[in-house]
C-alpha cells in the first residue's frame, strides 16, 4: 500500500512540475571554444591553434617570461632551442628581446630541453603595452615565423585573451 502511495506521489508532482526537454544550443548559441593561460598570462597562438606561447611580464623587472604550451593551453611543450627572439615596439620605439631558456631542477628541464625561456629589458620596466612580433621558432620539428601579437591582449583569435 504504501508503494502505490510513493507512486502516486511521484506521478502528481511530475505532473504538477512538467518535465522540460532537453534544449540542444542553436548555431548561434554554439559552447565557445576557449583556453586559459594557465599562469594568466598573454596567449600568443602558434599556427591554428597548434601551440601558444603565454608571456608574462614583471614590470619591476623588465623580465618577460614565455611558456611554450599545447594548443590548448593545458601542457607545456619542452624545446630543443636554447633561445628565440621577439621584436617589441610602442609609439615611442622599441627593442629586440633575446629569450633564454631556464633550467628547473624540480622538473628536469635544462637548456635544450625546456619549455620556460626569459628575456629582461629595462624597455619593459616602462612599456607595458606593446606590439610584437616572434621572429621564429620551432617546435617538434615545426617552424613558426614573423608570429605578430598585442601585449598584454595576445593573438588568439577565438577570444582567448589574458584572463
Amino acid at each position: 500500500m504504501n508503494a502505490i502511495k510513493i507512486v502516486i506521489c511521484i506521478l502528481l508532482l511530475n505532473s504538477i512540475t512538467g518535465c522540460k526537454k532537453a534544449e540542444l544550443p542553436t548555431q548561434s548559441e554554439a559552447p565557445h571554444h576557449e583556453h586559459k593561460a594557465p599562469h594568466k598570462g598573454t596567449p600568443v597562438e602558434l599556427g591554428e591553434e597548434e601551440y601558444h606561447l603565454e608571456l608574462l611580464l614583471e614590470p619591476a623587472t623588465g623580465v618577460l617570461r614565455a611558456y611554450v604550451l599545447d594548443g590548448e593551453m593545458e601542457n607545456f611543450v619542452r624545446l630543443k632551442e636554447e633561445k628565440f627572439e621577439l621584436v617589441v615596439n610602442d609609439a615611442t620605439g622599441g627593442v629586440q628581446l633575446t629569450f633564454k631558456g631556464v633550467p628547473n631542477s624540480a622538473t628536469g628541464e635544462r637548456l635544450g630541453d625546456t619549455s620556460l625561456f626569459e628575456a629582461q629589458s629595462d624597455w619593459l620596466k616602462v612599456h607595458t603595452n606593446f606590439e610584437g612580433k616572434l621572429m621564429e621558432i620551432v617546435i617538434k620539428g615545426k617552424r613558426y615565423s614573423q608570429v605578430a601579437f598585442s601585449f598584454p591582449k595576445g593573438n588568439d583569435h577565438d577570444g582567448n585573451t589574458k584572463q
